[in-house]
């Protein structure tokens, strides 16, 4: 394990430790340098560190993908999992993304939910093997399937491409309108429709609020053990004939958001949707000095994606879905800083 991890390329963990940096003023930009993913080569980006060096549940993003429409030796077809709040999160699974799985060390069965931003092939194609993964894993929890409501008889045949004994719970999400998608224990989850070639959507996931208690104002109140859960759910307690109000010993953290937008040109809705986002996963086909393919098929520039990041007030900001034509993705972090 270790002589694995010390062949892990260098720009490796040059993305890491940037991609852990977003609380830092501006943006810091990550691109997606490498999958394919090899056994020597993972590419996660670690997020929100503090809870993880805690011993909380793993949050982080695993790139299984950051190629545009054709792969190339090194990059597979687009595939992102974001897994936060115990749950597996995966956007756009491109064709091969049940193998990227394998090579990432990733257990396929801790997807709960699929989202598809449209139905181009790269964006989709894996979408039938990975339902199909998981109903040969025999999950139990139910997934969550999310993709524009237009494209529902591409959803279908990618889901039933082939004959097997379906026993997976499958729950559709078709977005027909901009807005509240769908809201749970765990997410928020808000869309919007971008500008592309056809019709696509843009995510929003935010988890909810989370009240912080404060240790040193607790032991000063007297309040512990018991009394604490009491005072969250009432509100106020009295303890030793003063009282104890809950803002007085704790506050509120706004829950984190993690938006996607992936194939468009630039578009006010791209801004809106990762509006104060703490990290934005962003496509970046092309860079500048070639702007007008960018503009002729619909896509963004490295720069774009950037000034999308910073008009939005973005904290942290991940490039993807690099075109076949350029091999060396250095310029694209250059680009967009």
């Amino acid at each position: 394990m270790k002589q694995k991890q010390r062949k892990v390329k260098k720009v490796l963990f040059l993305a890491v430790f940037t991609a852990i940096a977003f609380l830092t003023l501006g943006i810091s930009s990550v691109y997606a340098q490498n999958p394919i993913l090899t056994d020597e080569e993972e590419q996660t980006l670690l997020l929100f560190q503090k809870e993880r060096e805690a011993g909380m549940s793993v949050r982080d993003i695993i790139i299984l993908g950051c190629s545009s429409q054709q792969p190339t030796r090194k990059r597979n077809h687009g595939a992102y999992l974001l897994r936060w709040n115990e749950e597996g999160l995966l956007f756009d699974p491109g064709e091969g993304t049940q193998r990227q799985f394998i090579f990432a060390g990733v257990a396929p069965p801790c997807v709960t939910r699929i989202f598809v931003s449209h139905f181009h092939g790269d964006h989709c194609l894996g979408l039938g093997s990975m339902l199909m993964r998981l109903n040969l894993d025999k999950v139990t929890h139910p997934i969550h399937c999310y993709y524009p409501a237009s494209g529902k008889v591409y959803f279908d045949r990618l889901r039933y491409g082939t004959i097997y004994h379906e026993n997976i719970h499958v729950i559709e999400h078709p977005v027909e309108t901009p807005g509240l998608v769908h809201e749970d224990d765990h997410f928020r989850i808000e869309a919007t429709f971008l500008c592309h070639s056809i019709e696509n959507v843009a995510w929003r996931v935010t988890e909810p609020d989370m009240r912080k208690f404060e240790k040193d104002k607790l032991k000063q109140c007297g309040v512990k053990g018991p009394a604490v859960h009491t005072l969250e759910e009432q509100g106020e307690i009295e303890v030793n004939g003063q009282l104890i109000k809950l803002d007085d010993v704790s506050w509120v953290r706004p829950g984190d958001v993690f938006s996607v937008v992936i194939d468009t040109i630039p578009c006010r809705q791209a801004i809106e949707i990762a509006r104060g986002a703490k990290v934005l996963l962003c496509e970046s086909t092309y860079l500048e000095r070639d702007k007008h393919l960018a503009k002729k098929h619909h896509h963004l520039t490295a720069k774009q994606a950037a000034t999308i990041a910073k008009e939005a007030g973005v904290h942290q900001l991940i490039l993807t879905h690099f075109s076949a034509r350029y091999q060396d993705l250095s310029e694209f972090g250059k680009e967009a800083q």
